[in-house]
């Protein structure tokens, strides 16, 4: 029921209950708040999630493990690729599959390539939601740059089905690696273009300094994970200190909040961690690149693959953070259960504590800088 509150003139007043979403532009897919205010004032902003739901857990249940992969693409189109490796480190981990050594590699530079065209969608859309316009369009050419790398390594733009179990479905070619050379040559000075336009701008500051702030022990309690949880000054990252991969073998720093413009664990020191993991994205593909070895890029696996019964969770460090598979194998060609955890969910939680106090307006600046993305939220 909505709270009434009585005034010197004998008049009432009462709360406005309003819909953000779920067609609305800054929630960047189809994702519903449920907004109580009094005024311009929020009290309470309920997350209604459910709109994108489409039985990717439990299409798993239907195909087989090979057939699944190209599934797993749909849990984050912004980020397609660590889906599909999260999902393949499952299934090698139940069936005892060793990724060649070249493999490994090609899917780290894929992953590595397409956390940054992730981000920039993240920053350039962040910045547009509150006002700034054409720092949009700056990150969108540089993400069309990446779709045509991704293109050449695996020939699709956003959903790869790239990855698969054993290793990666294609080789990555010498011409390849020279263009994404030139492209990281490119690209890292205007990582300051973006921080010119957006980062370092008087307003896009104001709007986001000291909004929404997080503390350490939240964002512990809350599970937030990634961007969202180095954003509170915690330096946790999967690829660091739960390694995977080839990451053990590079050399790279895990972003932390450091009350940049404000305060420790606001929305700028979230928008920041994004910022400064580009640069770390390109450090690791340069590594790559140079020490990318010979060899096969995927490893002999039966075409009617079928792990031993048994159950294992993998997982990875995708933009929007720690995502990991749950899966069964009940030793069929058939997964017996999958269970995908993204960022993006776990995120959503704490909306509705961070946004009693705050202004509309905020809340898409909140929404933004937490970087949820719908369908990770909706499986």
């Amino acid at each position: 029921m909505n709270e009434t509150a009585p005034v010197e003139t004998g008049f009432y007043t009462e709360d406005m209950t309003i819909s953000v979403g779920p067609q609305h532009p800054s929630t960047h897919g189809v994702l519903r708040f449920v907004v109580r205010t009094d005024g311009e004032v929020i009290n309470e902003a309920i997350p209604d999630v459910g709109y994108l739901h489409r039985s990717i857990e439990k299409i798993g249940e239907k195909v087989t493990w090979h057939g699944y992969v190209p599934y797993t693409d749909r849990a984050d189109y912004l980020a397609a690729m660590f889906a599909n490796q999260g999902f393949c480190m499952a299934a090698e981990k139940l069936g005892n599959v060793e990724v060649t050594r070249r493999g490994e590699f090609c899917r780290v530079i894929a992953c590595e390539l397409n956390r940054i065209a992730s981000h920039l969608i993240s920053i350039g859309t962040f910045g547009q939601d509150i006002g700034a316009m054409t720092p949009f369009v700056h990150a969108l050419r540089e993400r069309e740059t990446i779709n045509n790398l991704m293109e050449e390594i695996c020939g699709a733009r956003l959903t790869y089905n790239y990855i698969r179990i054993g290793g990666v479905g294609y080789d990555i070619l010498p011409e390849t690696c020279t263009r994404i050379t030139a492209f990281l040559d490119h690209f890292e000075p205007l990582v300051d273009e973006y921080n010119r336009l957006l980062s370092y701008n008087k307003i896009f500051i104001e709007r986001l300094a000291g909004v929404a702030v997080v503390s350490r022990e939240e964002a512990l309690s809350y599970n937030l994970v990634g961007p969202n949880l180095r954003g509170s000054g915690i330096k946790w990252d999967i690829r660091r200190d739960i390694p995977y991969s080839v990451y053990p073998e590079l050399e790279f720093e895990v972003p932390v909040g450091s009350a940049q413009v404000g305060k420790l664990g606001d929305s700028y020191d979230r928008y920041w961690v994004r910022i400064r993991e580009l640069h770390e994205s390109c450090k690791i593909l340069r590594q790559c690149l140079k020490m990318l070895p010979k060899g096969p890029a995927i490893a002999k696996v039966a075409r009617k693959f079928k792990p031993p019964a048994g159950e294992c969770y993998a997982r990875v460090e995708a933009p929007r953070g720690d995502m990991g598979f749950y899966v069964v194998a009940d030793g069929s060609e058939y997964p017996y259960r999958v269970r995908i955890r993204t960022g993006s969910f776990t995120a959503m939680s704490i909306i509705d504590k961070l946004s009693k106090g705050i202004m509309v307006a905020d809340l898409i600046a909140l929404i933004g800088s937490l970087d949820v993305d719908a369908p990770e939220i909706d499986r």
